[in-house]
């Protein structure tokens, strides 16, 4: 039934593709020196935009990128304010903006690098287990291969875990790149020639590594709890299913938080998570547009083509739309959590 909702609350967003985006988005496209418009109002951020379209990354990958840049759009522009205010004095902020681009231009592969983990993940093979899956990590491939052979999970259950060591392998693989960030950081900070900027560096390098202690820790309480899944199975009472919204439950238990305020976040969790379920399925619809495109393409048959073209343009822009809200939602949960549970310690 839910799952019925959510494709008919689909069909309806494709048909009202005319009706309201939220502020950020509706605003009028920018434009560059020369007049021309483009898609983001930060110079650098188009010009991997345009890169990413020579590349011919798969539209939901593509899709994804557009809805990263916009939240590093938002935050550098939201920064920008914060300096003429006289505040990040210390460059903290500073330097997590830049981190943040350069663990984008991993992701996608677009720092130069020959990245030997790559993440073109197809949302429609989440809909399949096959014999062949594999998830870059001998100890998840051990947990998988167990729990698929237990006999303890029902098909769609086996679905829904297999999502959760897919978020796990993602993580992995964002903590890589931040590792790899850090190091090179590190090398820069060797070379600095004034002691003030020294100390600088001193602390934002503190930071990083902070940071990197944080998601190591993330990592192995993610193990864990697929550890404890695949060898006990779902409970009955298990309170989400998207590996996301499971991830910040976690974190908001650990936070020190009251009964009352969890139960105010459960409830905001759940709205979050019909947001990335409805996500998860414009991902789908896009890349089932995408084939059929090609496929008449191949036809030949011009205003088919160009009906096709127009319906998955449509559904680029709109997936596109929703992943950035889902994106700027999770943001804004996550740092909901760190505050109240940073309140609640110094209490």
């Amino acid at each position: 039934m839910r799952l019925q909702c959510l494709f008919a609350a689909l069909c309806l967003g494709v048909g009202v593709m005319a009706g309201k985006y939220s502020r950020e988005l509706n605003e009028p496209k920018p434009s560059d020196s020369d007049g021309q418009t483009v898609e983001f109002r930060i110079a650098k951020l188009n010009q991997v935009w345009e890169k990413a379209k020579r590349m011919q990354l798969s539209p939901v990958r593509q899709a994804e990128l557009h809805s990263d840049l916009k939240i590093q759009e938002k935050d550098e522009l939201q920064w920008k304010k914060m300096k003429v205010d006289g505040l990040d004095e210390n460059g903290e902020k500073e330097a997590q903006l830049r981190r943040n681009f350069n663990v984008i231009l991993a992701k996608y592969g677009m720092d130069g690098k020959r990245d030997t983990r790559p993440l073109e993940t197809n949302s429609l093979k989440d809909h399949d287990i096959k014999e062949e899956d594999t998830f870059d990590d001998p100890r998840l491939d051990k947990l998988w291969n167990k729990a698929k052979g237990s006999g303890k999970f029902s098909d769609e259950e086996l679905l829904s875990l297999k999502r959760e060591f897919q978020h796990h392998k993602e993580k992995v693989h964002e903590y890589n790149i931040l590792m790899d960030t850090v190091g090179r950081t590190e090398e820069i900070h060797k070379n600095v020639i004034s002691p003030l900027e020294g100390d600088t560096k001193e602390h934002v390098l503190h930071q990083k590594h902070t940071e990197l202690k944080q998601k190591m820790r993330d990592l192995n309480q993610g193990f864990e709890r697929l550890r404890k899944l695949s060898h006990e199975g779902f409970t009955e009472d298990s309170e989400f299913r998207e590996p996301r919204v499971i991830e910040l439950w976690e974190a908001a238990k650990r936070a020190n938080l009251s009964k009352d305020e969890l139960e105010s976040l459960k409830e905001e969790l759940r709205h979050f998570e019909t947001k990335v379920e409805k996500h998860s399925h414009y991902k789908e619809q896009l890349e089932l547009s995408h084939q059929k495109l090609q496929h008449v393409e191949a036809l030949g048959d011009k205003e088919h083509i160009k009906r096709n073209k127009e319906k998955y343009n449509t559904l680029s822009e709109k997936t596109r739309e929703m992943g950035y809200k889902m994106k700027k939602h999770m943001q804004e949960l996550s740092n909901k959590i760190s505050r109240q549970g940073l309140q609640h310690n110094e209490l």
